[in-house]
């Protein structure tokens, strides 16, 4: 049976035989073998009987309490009782101390844990358990496998976008001469847009061979599962999911559309304000006071901030008179997305379009016309979200925990291991790492 110091310590394949403090405060355990397969020869297998010595190590263990443990660990060296069998002698060792090893292998997987499941920094898991930065990075990679080797889950919703790595990087072919791209600054990122799955995979570049390439990895039977899928008003994402899922709807998520409609009145304040007055904007001038609220929401205004913007933009002339052309046209679309979720009927949708590109055309405004047809030309995807409310915000989310995780790193030299530390903090919640406990 053992004792209470050894239930208490935990370390399966020894026992502590006592502890005593230091003068500076340290325990110290000593610990015994009490596995009977550590006498078994790694070379052979055979179990051996006479003792060649003996033989002290001091492996690190887990942080124990506020001033932790020092393991001193008395294990015997043994002759091996096969005389044709290379190895002669060997010491005793157990799984959780293996041959040579000066750690603890659940201090290793804790390490690798801390990085994989808590979404800390390797220096910082380093530094919080005493070891170094390429032993937290080698059992961070071993444990990471866990996660890239599980089988991705059902995904009814597939979110794809972009996120913005690094430079790019170039290198010259000493032969030819030529320079090709060896690392692309951006990564396109499937989210499980709909579920709680998170981020199902990254491959570098954002050019449709890019995501065919990672779509071709997926199996046929989990491709065909996929109904909808949510980009941004990209066209080359468009049509590598035509190519790859031809069957899947694709549906443009609504934030990018009302983005465009008010970088239209960004640039369209600034080319009138330049074409008239001649010069850039000035704080005196009514447009660019306006140009805060010109960009806000009709019902996140109040009367007062309405009336503020509105009437010196009216008194104006010529120059508000086009800005508040362009920013009706603005809530007009915006009053067509609000239709999603509604239950509005083809009539009612219809009818809120063609109000808005009646408006648009009529206007004779060059930035509100172009903005019409990039609309019109995305209709079909602007009317799979008007069906379905489907949106890209969690490829969104994911996006700013990718660059948070970036940001507290201090950067990645090694695109494959910013790949893999970013799946596996953005999956923390479909593994049960995100939930706290209810006390």
């Amino acid at each position: 049976m053992p004792n209470e110091a050894t239930l208490l310590l935990g370390l399966d394949g020894v026992s502590a035989i006592r502890v005593e403090r230091l003068e500076d405060g340290t325990r110290r355990v000593h610990l015994a073998t009490a596995e009977e397969a550590a006498r078994a020869c790694p070379e052979c297998g055979a179990f051996a009987w006479k003792v060649k010595g003996t033989a002290r190590t001091r492996p690190r263990d887990r942080p124990y309490g506020e001033r932790g443990l020092v393991l001193l660990w008395h294990k015997r060296r043994w002759w091996c009782r096969e005389p044709k069998c290379p190895r002669k002698s060997f010491t005793e060792s157990v799984a959780q101390i293996p041959a040579g090893a000066r750690i603890t292998a659940r201090l290793r997987q804790a390490a690798g844990r801390r990085v994989r499941d808590a979404g800390s920094t390797v220096i910082q898991a380093a530094r919080d358990m005493h070891l170094s930065w390429p032993t937290v990075m080698g059992a961070f990679r071993t444990s990471a496998r866990e996660v890239v080797d599980a089988p991705l889950p059902e995904v009814k919703v597939l979110g794809v976008d972009e996120t913005r790595r690094s430079k790019t990087k170039w290198e010259q072919d000493p032969e030819s001469g030529k320079w090709r791209l060896t690392r692309d600054r951006w990564h396109t990122g499937f989210v499980d847009a709909l579920g709680t799955g998170g981020l199902l995979g990254q491959v570098e570049g954002r050019t449709v061979a890019d995501v065919l390439a990672w779509l071709s990895t997926t199996p046929l039977t989990r491709r065909k599962n996929i109904t909808h899928v949510t980009i941004d008003m990209s066209s080359t994402y468009r049509a590598a999911i035509r190519t790859g899922l031809p069957d899947a709807i694709v549906v443009v998520d609504h934030f990018h559309v009302v983005q465009l409609a008010n970088r239209m009145l960004s640039t369209l304040r600034r080319r009138t304000t330049a074409e008239t007055r001649g010069r850039r904007g000035r704080a005196s001038d009514p447009e660019w006071k306006a140009r805060r609220r010109l960009l806000r929401n009709r019902e996140g205004l109040t009367d007062e901030q309405f009336a503020k913007m509105w009437n010196p933009l009216l008194d104006e002339g010529q120059i508000g008179q086009t800005l508040l052309t362009a920013w009706i046209a603005k809530e007009s679309l915006r009053n067509l997305l609000a239709l999603a979720g509604t239950g509005a009927g083809r009539h009612q949708v219809g009818h809120a379009r063609w109000k808005f590109l009646t408006w648009c055309a009529d206007s004779d405004i060059p930035e509100v016309v172009r903005l019409a047809v990039t609309v019109d030309r995305w209709w079909a995807e602007t009317a799979a979200f008007l069906d379905t409310g489907h949106s890209n915000a969690k490829s969104e989310g994911i996006n700013r925990v990718i660059k948070l995780v970036a940001r507290n790193a201090f950067g990645f030299r090694n695109a494959e291991d910013q790949r893999l530390r970013t799946r596996c903090v953005t999956t923390r919640r479909a593994r049960g790492h995100l939930h706290t406990a209810q006390l």
